[in-house]
C-alpha cells in the first residue's frame, strides 16, 4: 500500500503564535492566594517574587573575564601626606575640614561603637548646603528617623529640651533645624572623642607609617 505524502508542516504566523501564548502562560501571583493591598510589605514581596521570577541567567565564565579586562577609567584617590596628618593634633577643626581626617576619624569612632555622632553632623552640614526645599524637607525627615528619634539605634546624645525644640519645628522642616543639635554633638565629640583619637592606637601607627614613607622618598 502506498502511504499518502505527509502533510507539510505549517509554521504558525506571527499572531498565532501570540494567541496560543496567550492562552497558556498565565502571570505569576505576586502575594500568593490574596492579591497585593500596596502596603510596604506586600509591594517589598512583590518586587522580590518578580526579581527572582525574572533573573537573566548568570553571565558565563568568558564573558565575565571580557567584562573585567574592559578598560575602566581610575579615580585617583588624594594621598594622605604626613604634614596633613600631623595637622590634626592643632585642632578638631582641622580634623573635619579634612576628607582623609573624616574618614579616618570616622574609622576611630566605629572602634568606639559611636560612629552615629560623626555621620549625623556630616548629615546636617550637607542639609545646611542643600538649596531645593523638597530635597530639604526629606534630608531633615532622614536625619530625624536615623539620629533624633528615640526609636533609633544611631540616636545620638541631646538634651531633651534640644530634642523638643526639634520636634516642634517637624511641621515646617528647615536647613538649620538641627542646628543646635549638631553643636551639641560636636561639643560631644571634641571633648572626649577627638583627645582619645590622638593617642590612639589607630593614629599613631598611621603616623608612623606615613613617617616611614616619607623618610623612604
Amino acid at each position: 500500500l502506498r502511504r499518502p505524502p505527509p502533510a507539510e508542516v505549517m509554521e504558525p504566523s506571527p499572531s498565532e503564535k501570540d494567541r496560543r501564548l496567550s492562552e497558556t502562560w498565565h502571570p505569576p501571583c505576586c502575594c500568593g492566594p490574596k492579591p497585593c493591598c500596596f502596603c510596604w510589605c506586600c509591594c517589598s514581596s512583590c518586587s522580590s517574587n518578580r526579581r527572582s521570577l525574572w533573573r537573566s541567567p548568570r553571565p558565563s565564565r568568558l564573558q565575565r573575564l571580557r567584562s573585567n579586562s574592559s578598560p575602566r577609567s581610575p579615580v585617583p584617590a588624594p594621598r594622605l601626606t604626613l604634614e596633613e596628618a600631623s595637622s590634626w593634633k592643632r585642632s578638631f577643626d582641622c580634623v573635619l575640614v579634612s576628607p582623609a581626617g573624616r574618614s579616618v576619624f570616622m574609622e576611630f569612632l566605629r572602634t568606639e561603637h559611636s560612629d552615629e555622632n560623626m555621620a549625623f553632623w556630616l548629615a546636617c552640614e550637607d542639609l545646611k548646603r542643600e538649596q531645593s526645599q523638597e530635597q530639604v524637607c526629606e534630608k531633615a525627615k532622614k536625619i530625624y528617623l536615623d539620629y533624633i528619634s528615640i526609636l533609633s539605634p544611631k540616636e545620638v546624645s541631646i538634651d531633651a529640651a534640644v530634642r523638643e525644640a526639634i520636634n516642634s519645628s517637624l511641621a515646617r522642616p528647615s536647613a538649620c533645624m538641627f542646628d543646635e543639635a549638631q553643636a551639641q554633638v560636636y561639643a560631644l565629640m571634641h571633648r572626649d572623642s577627638y583627645p582619645r583619637f590622638l593617642n590612639s592606637p589607630l593614629y599613631k601607627s598611621l603616623e608612623q607609617r606615613l613617617s616611614a614613607l616619607t623618610c623612604d622618598t
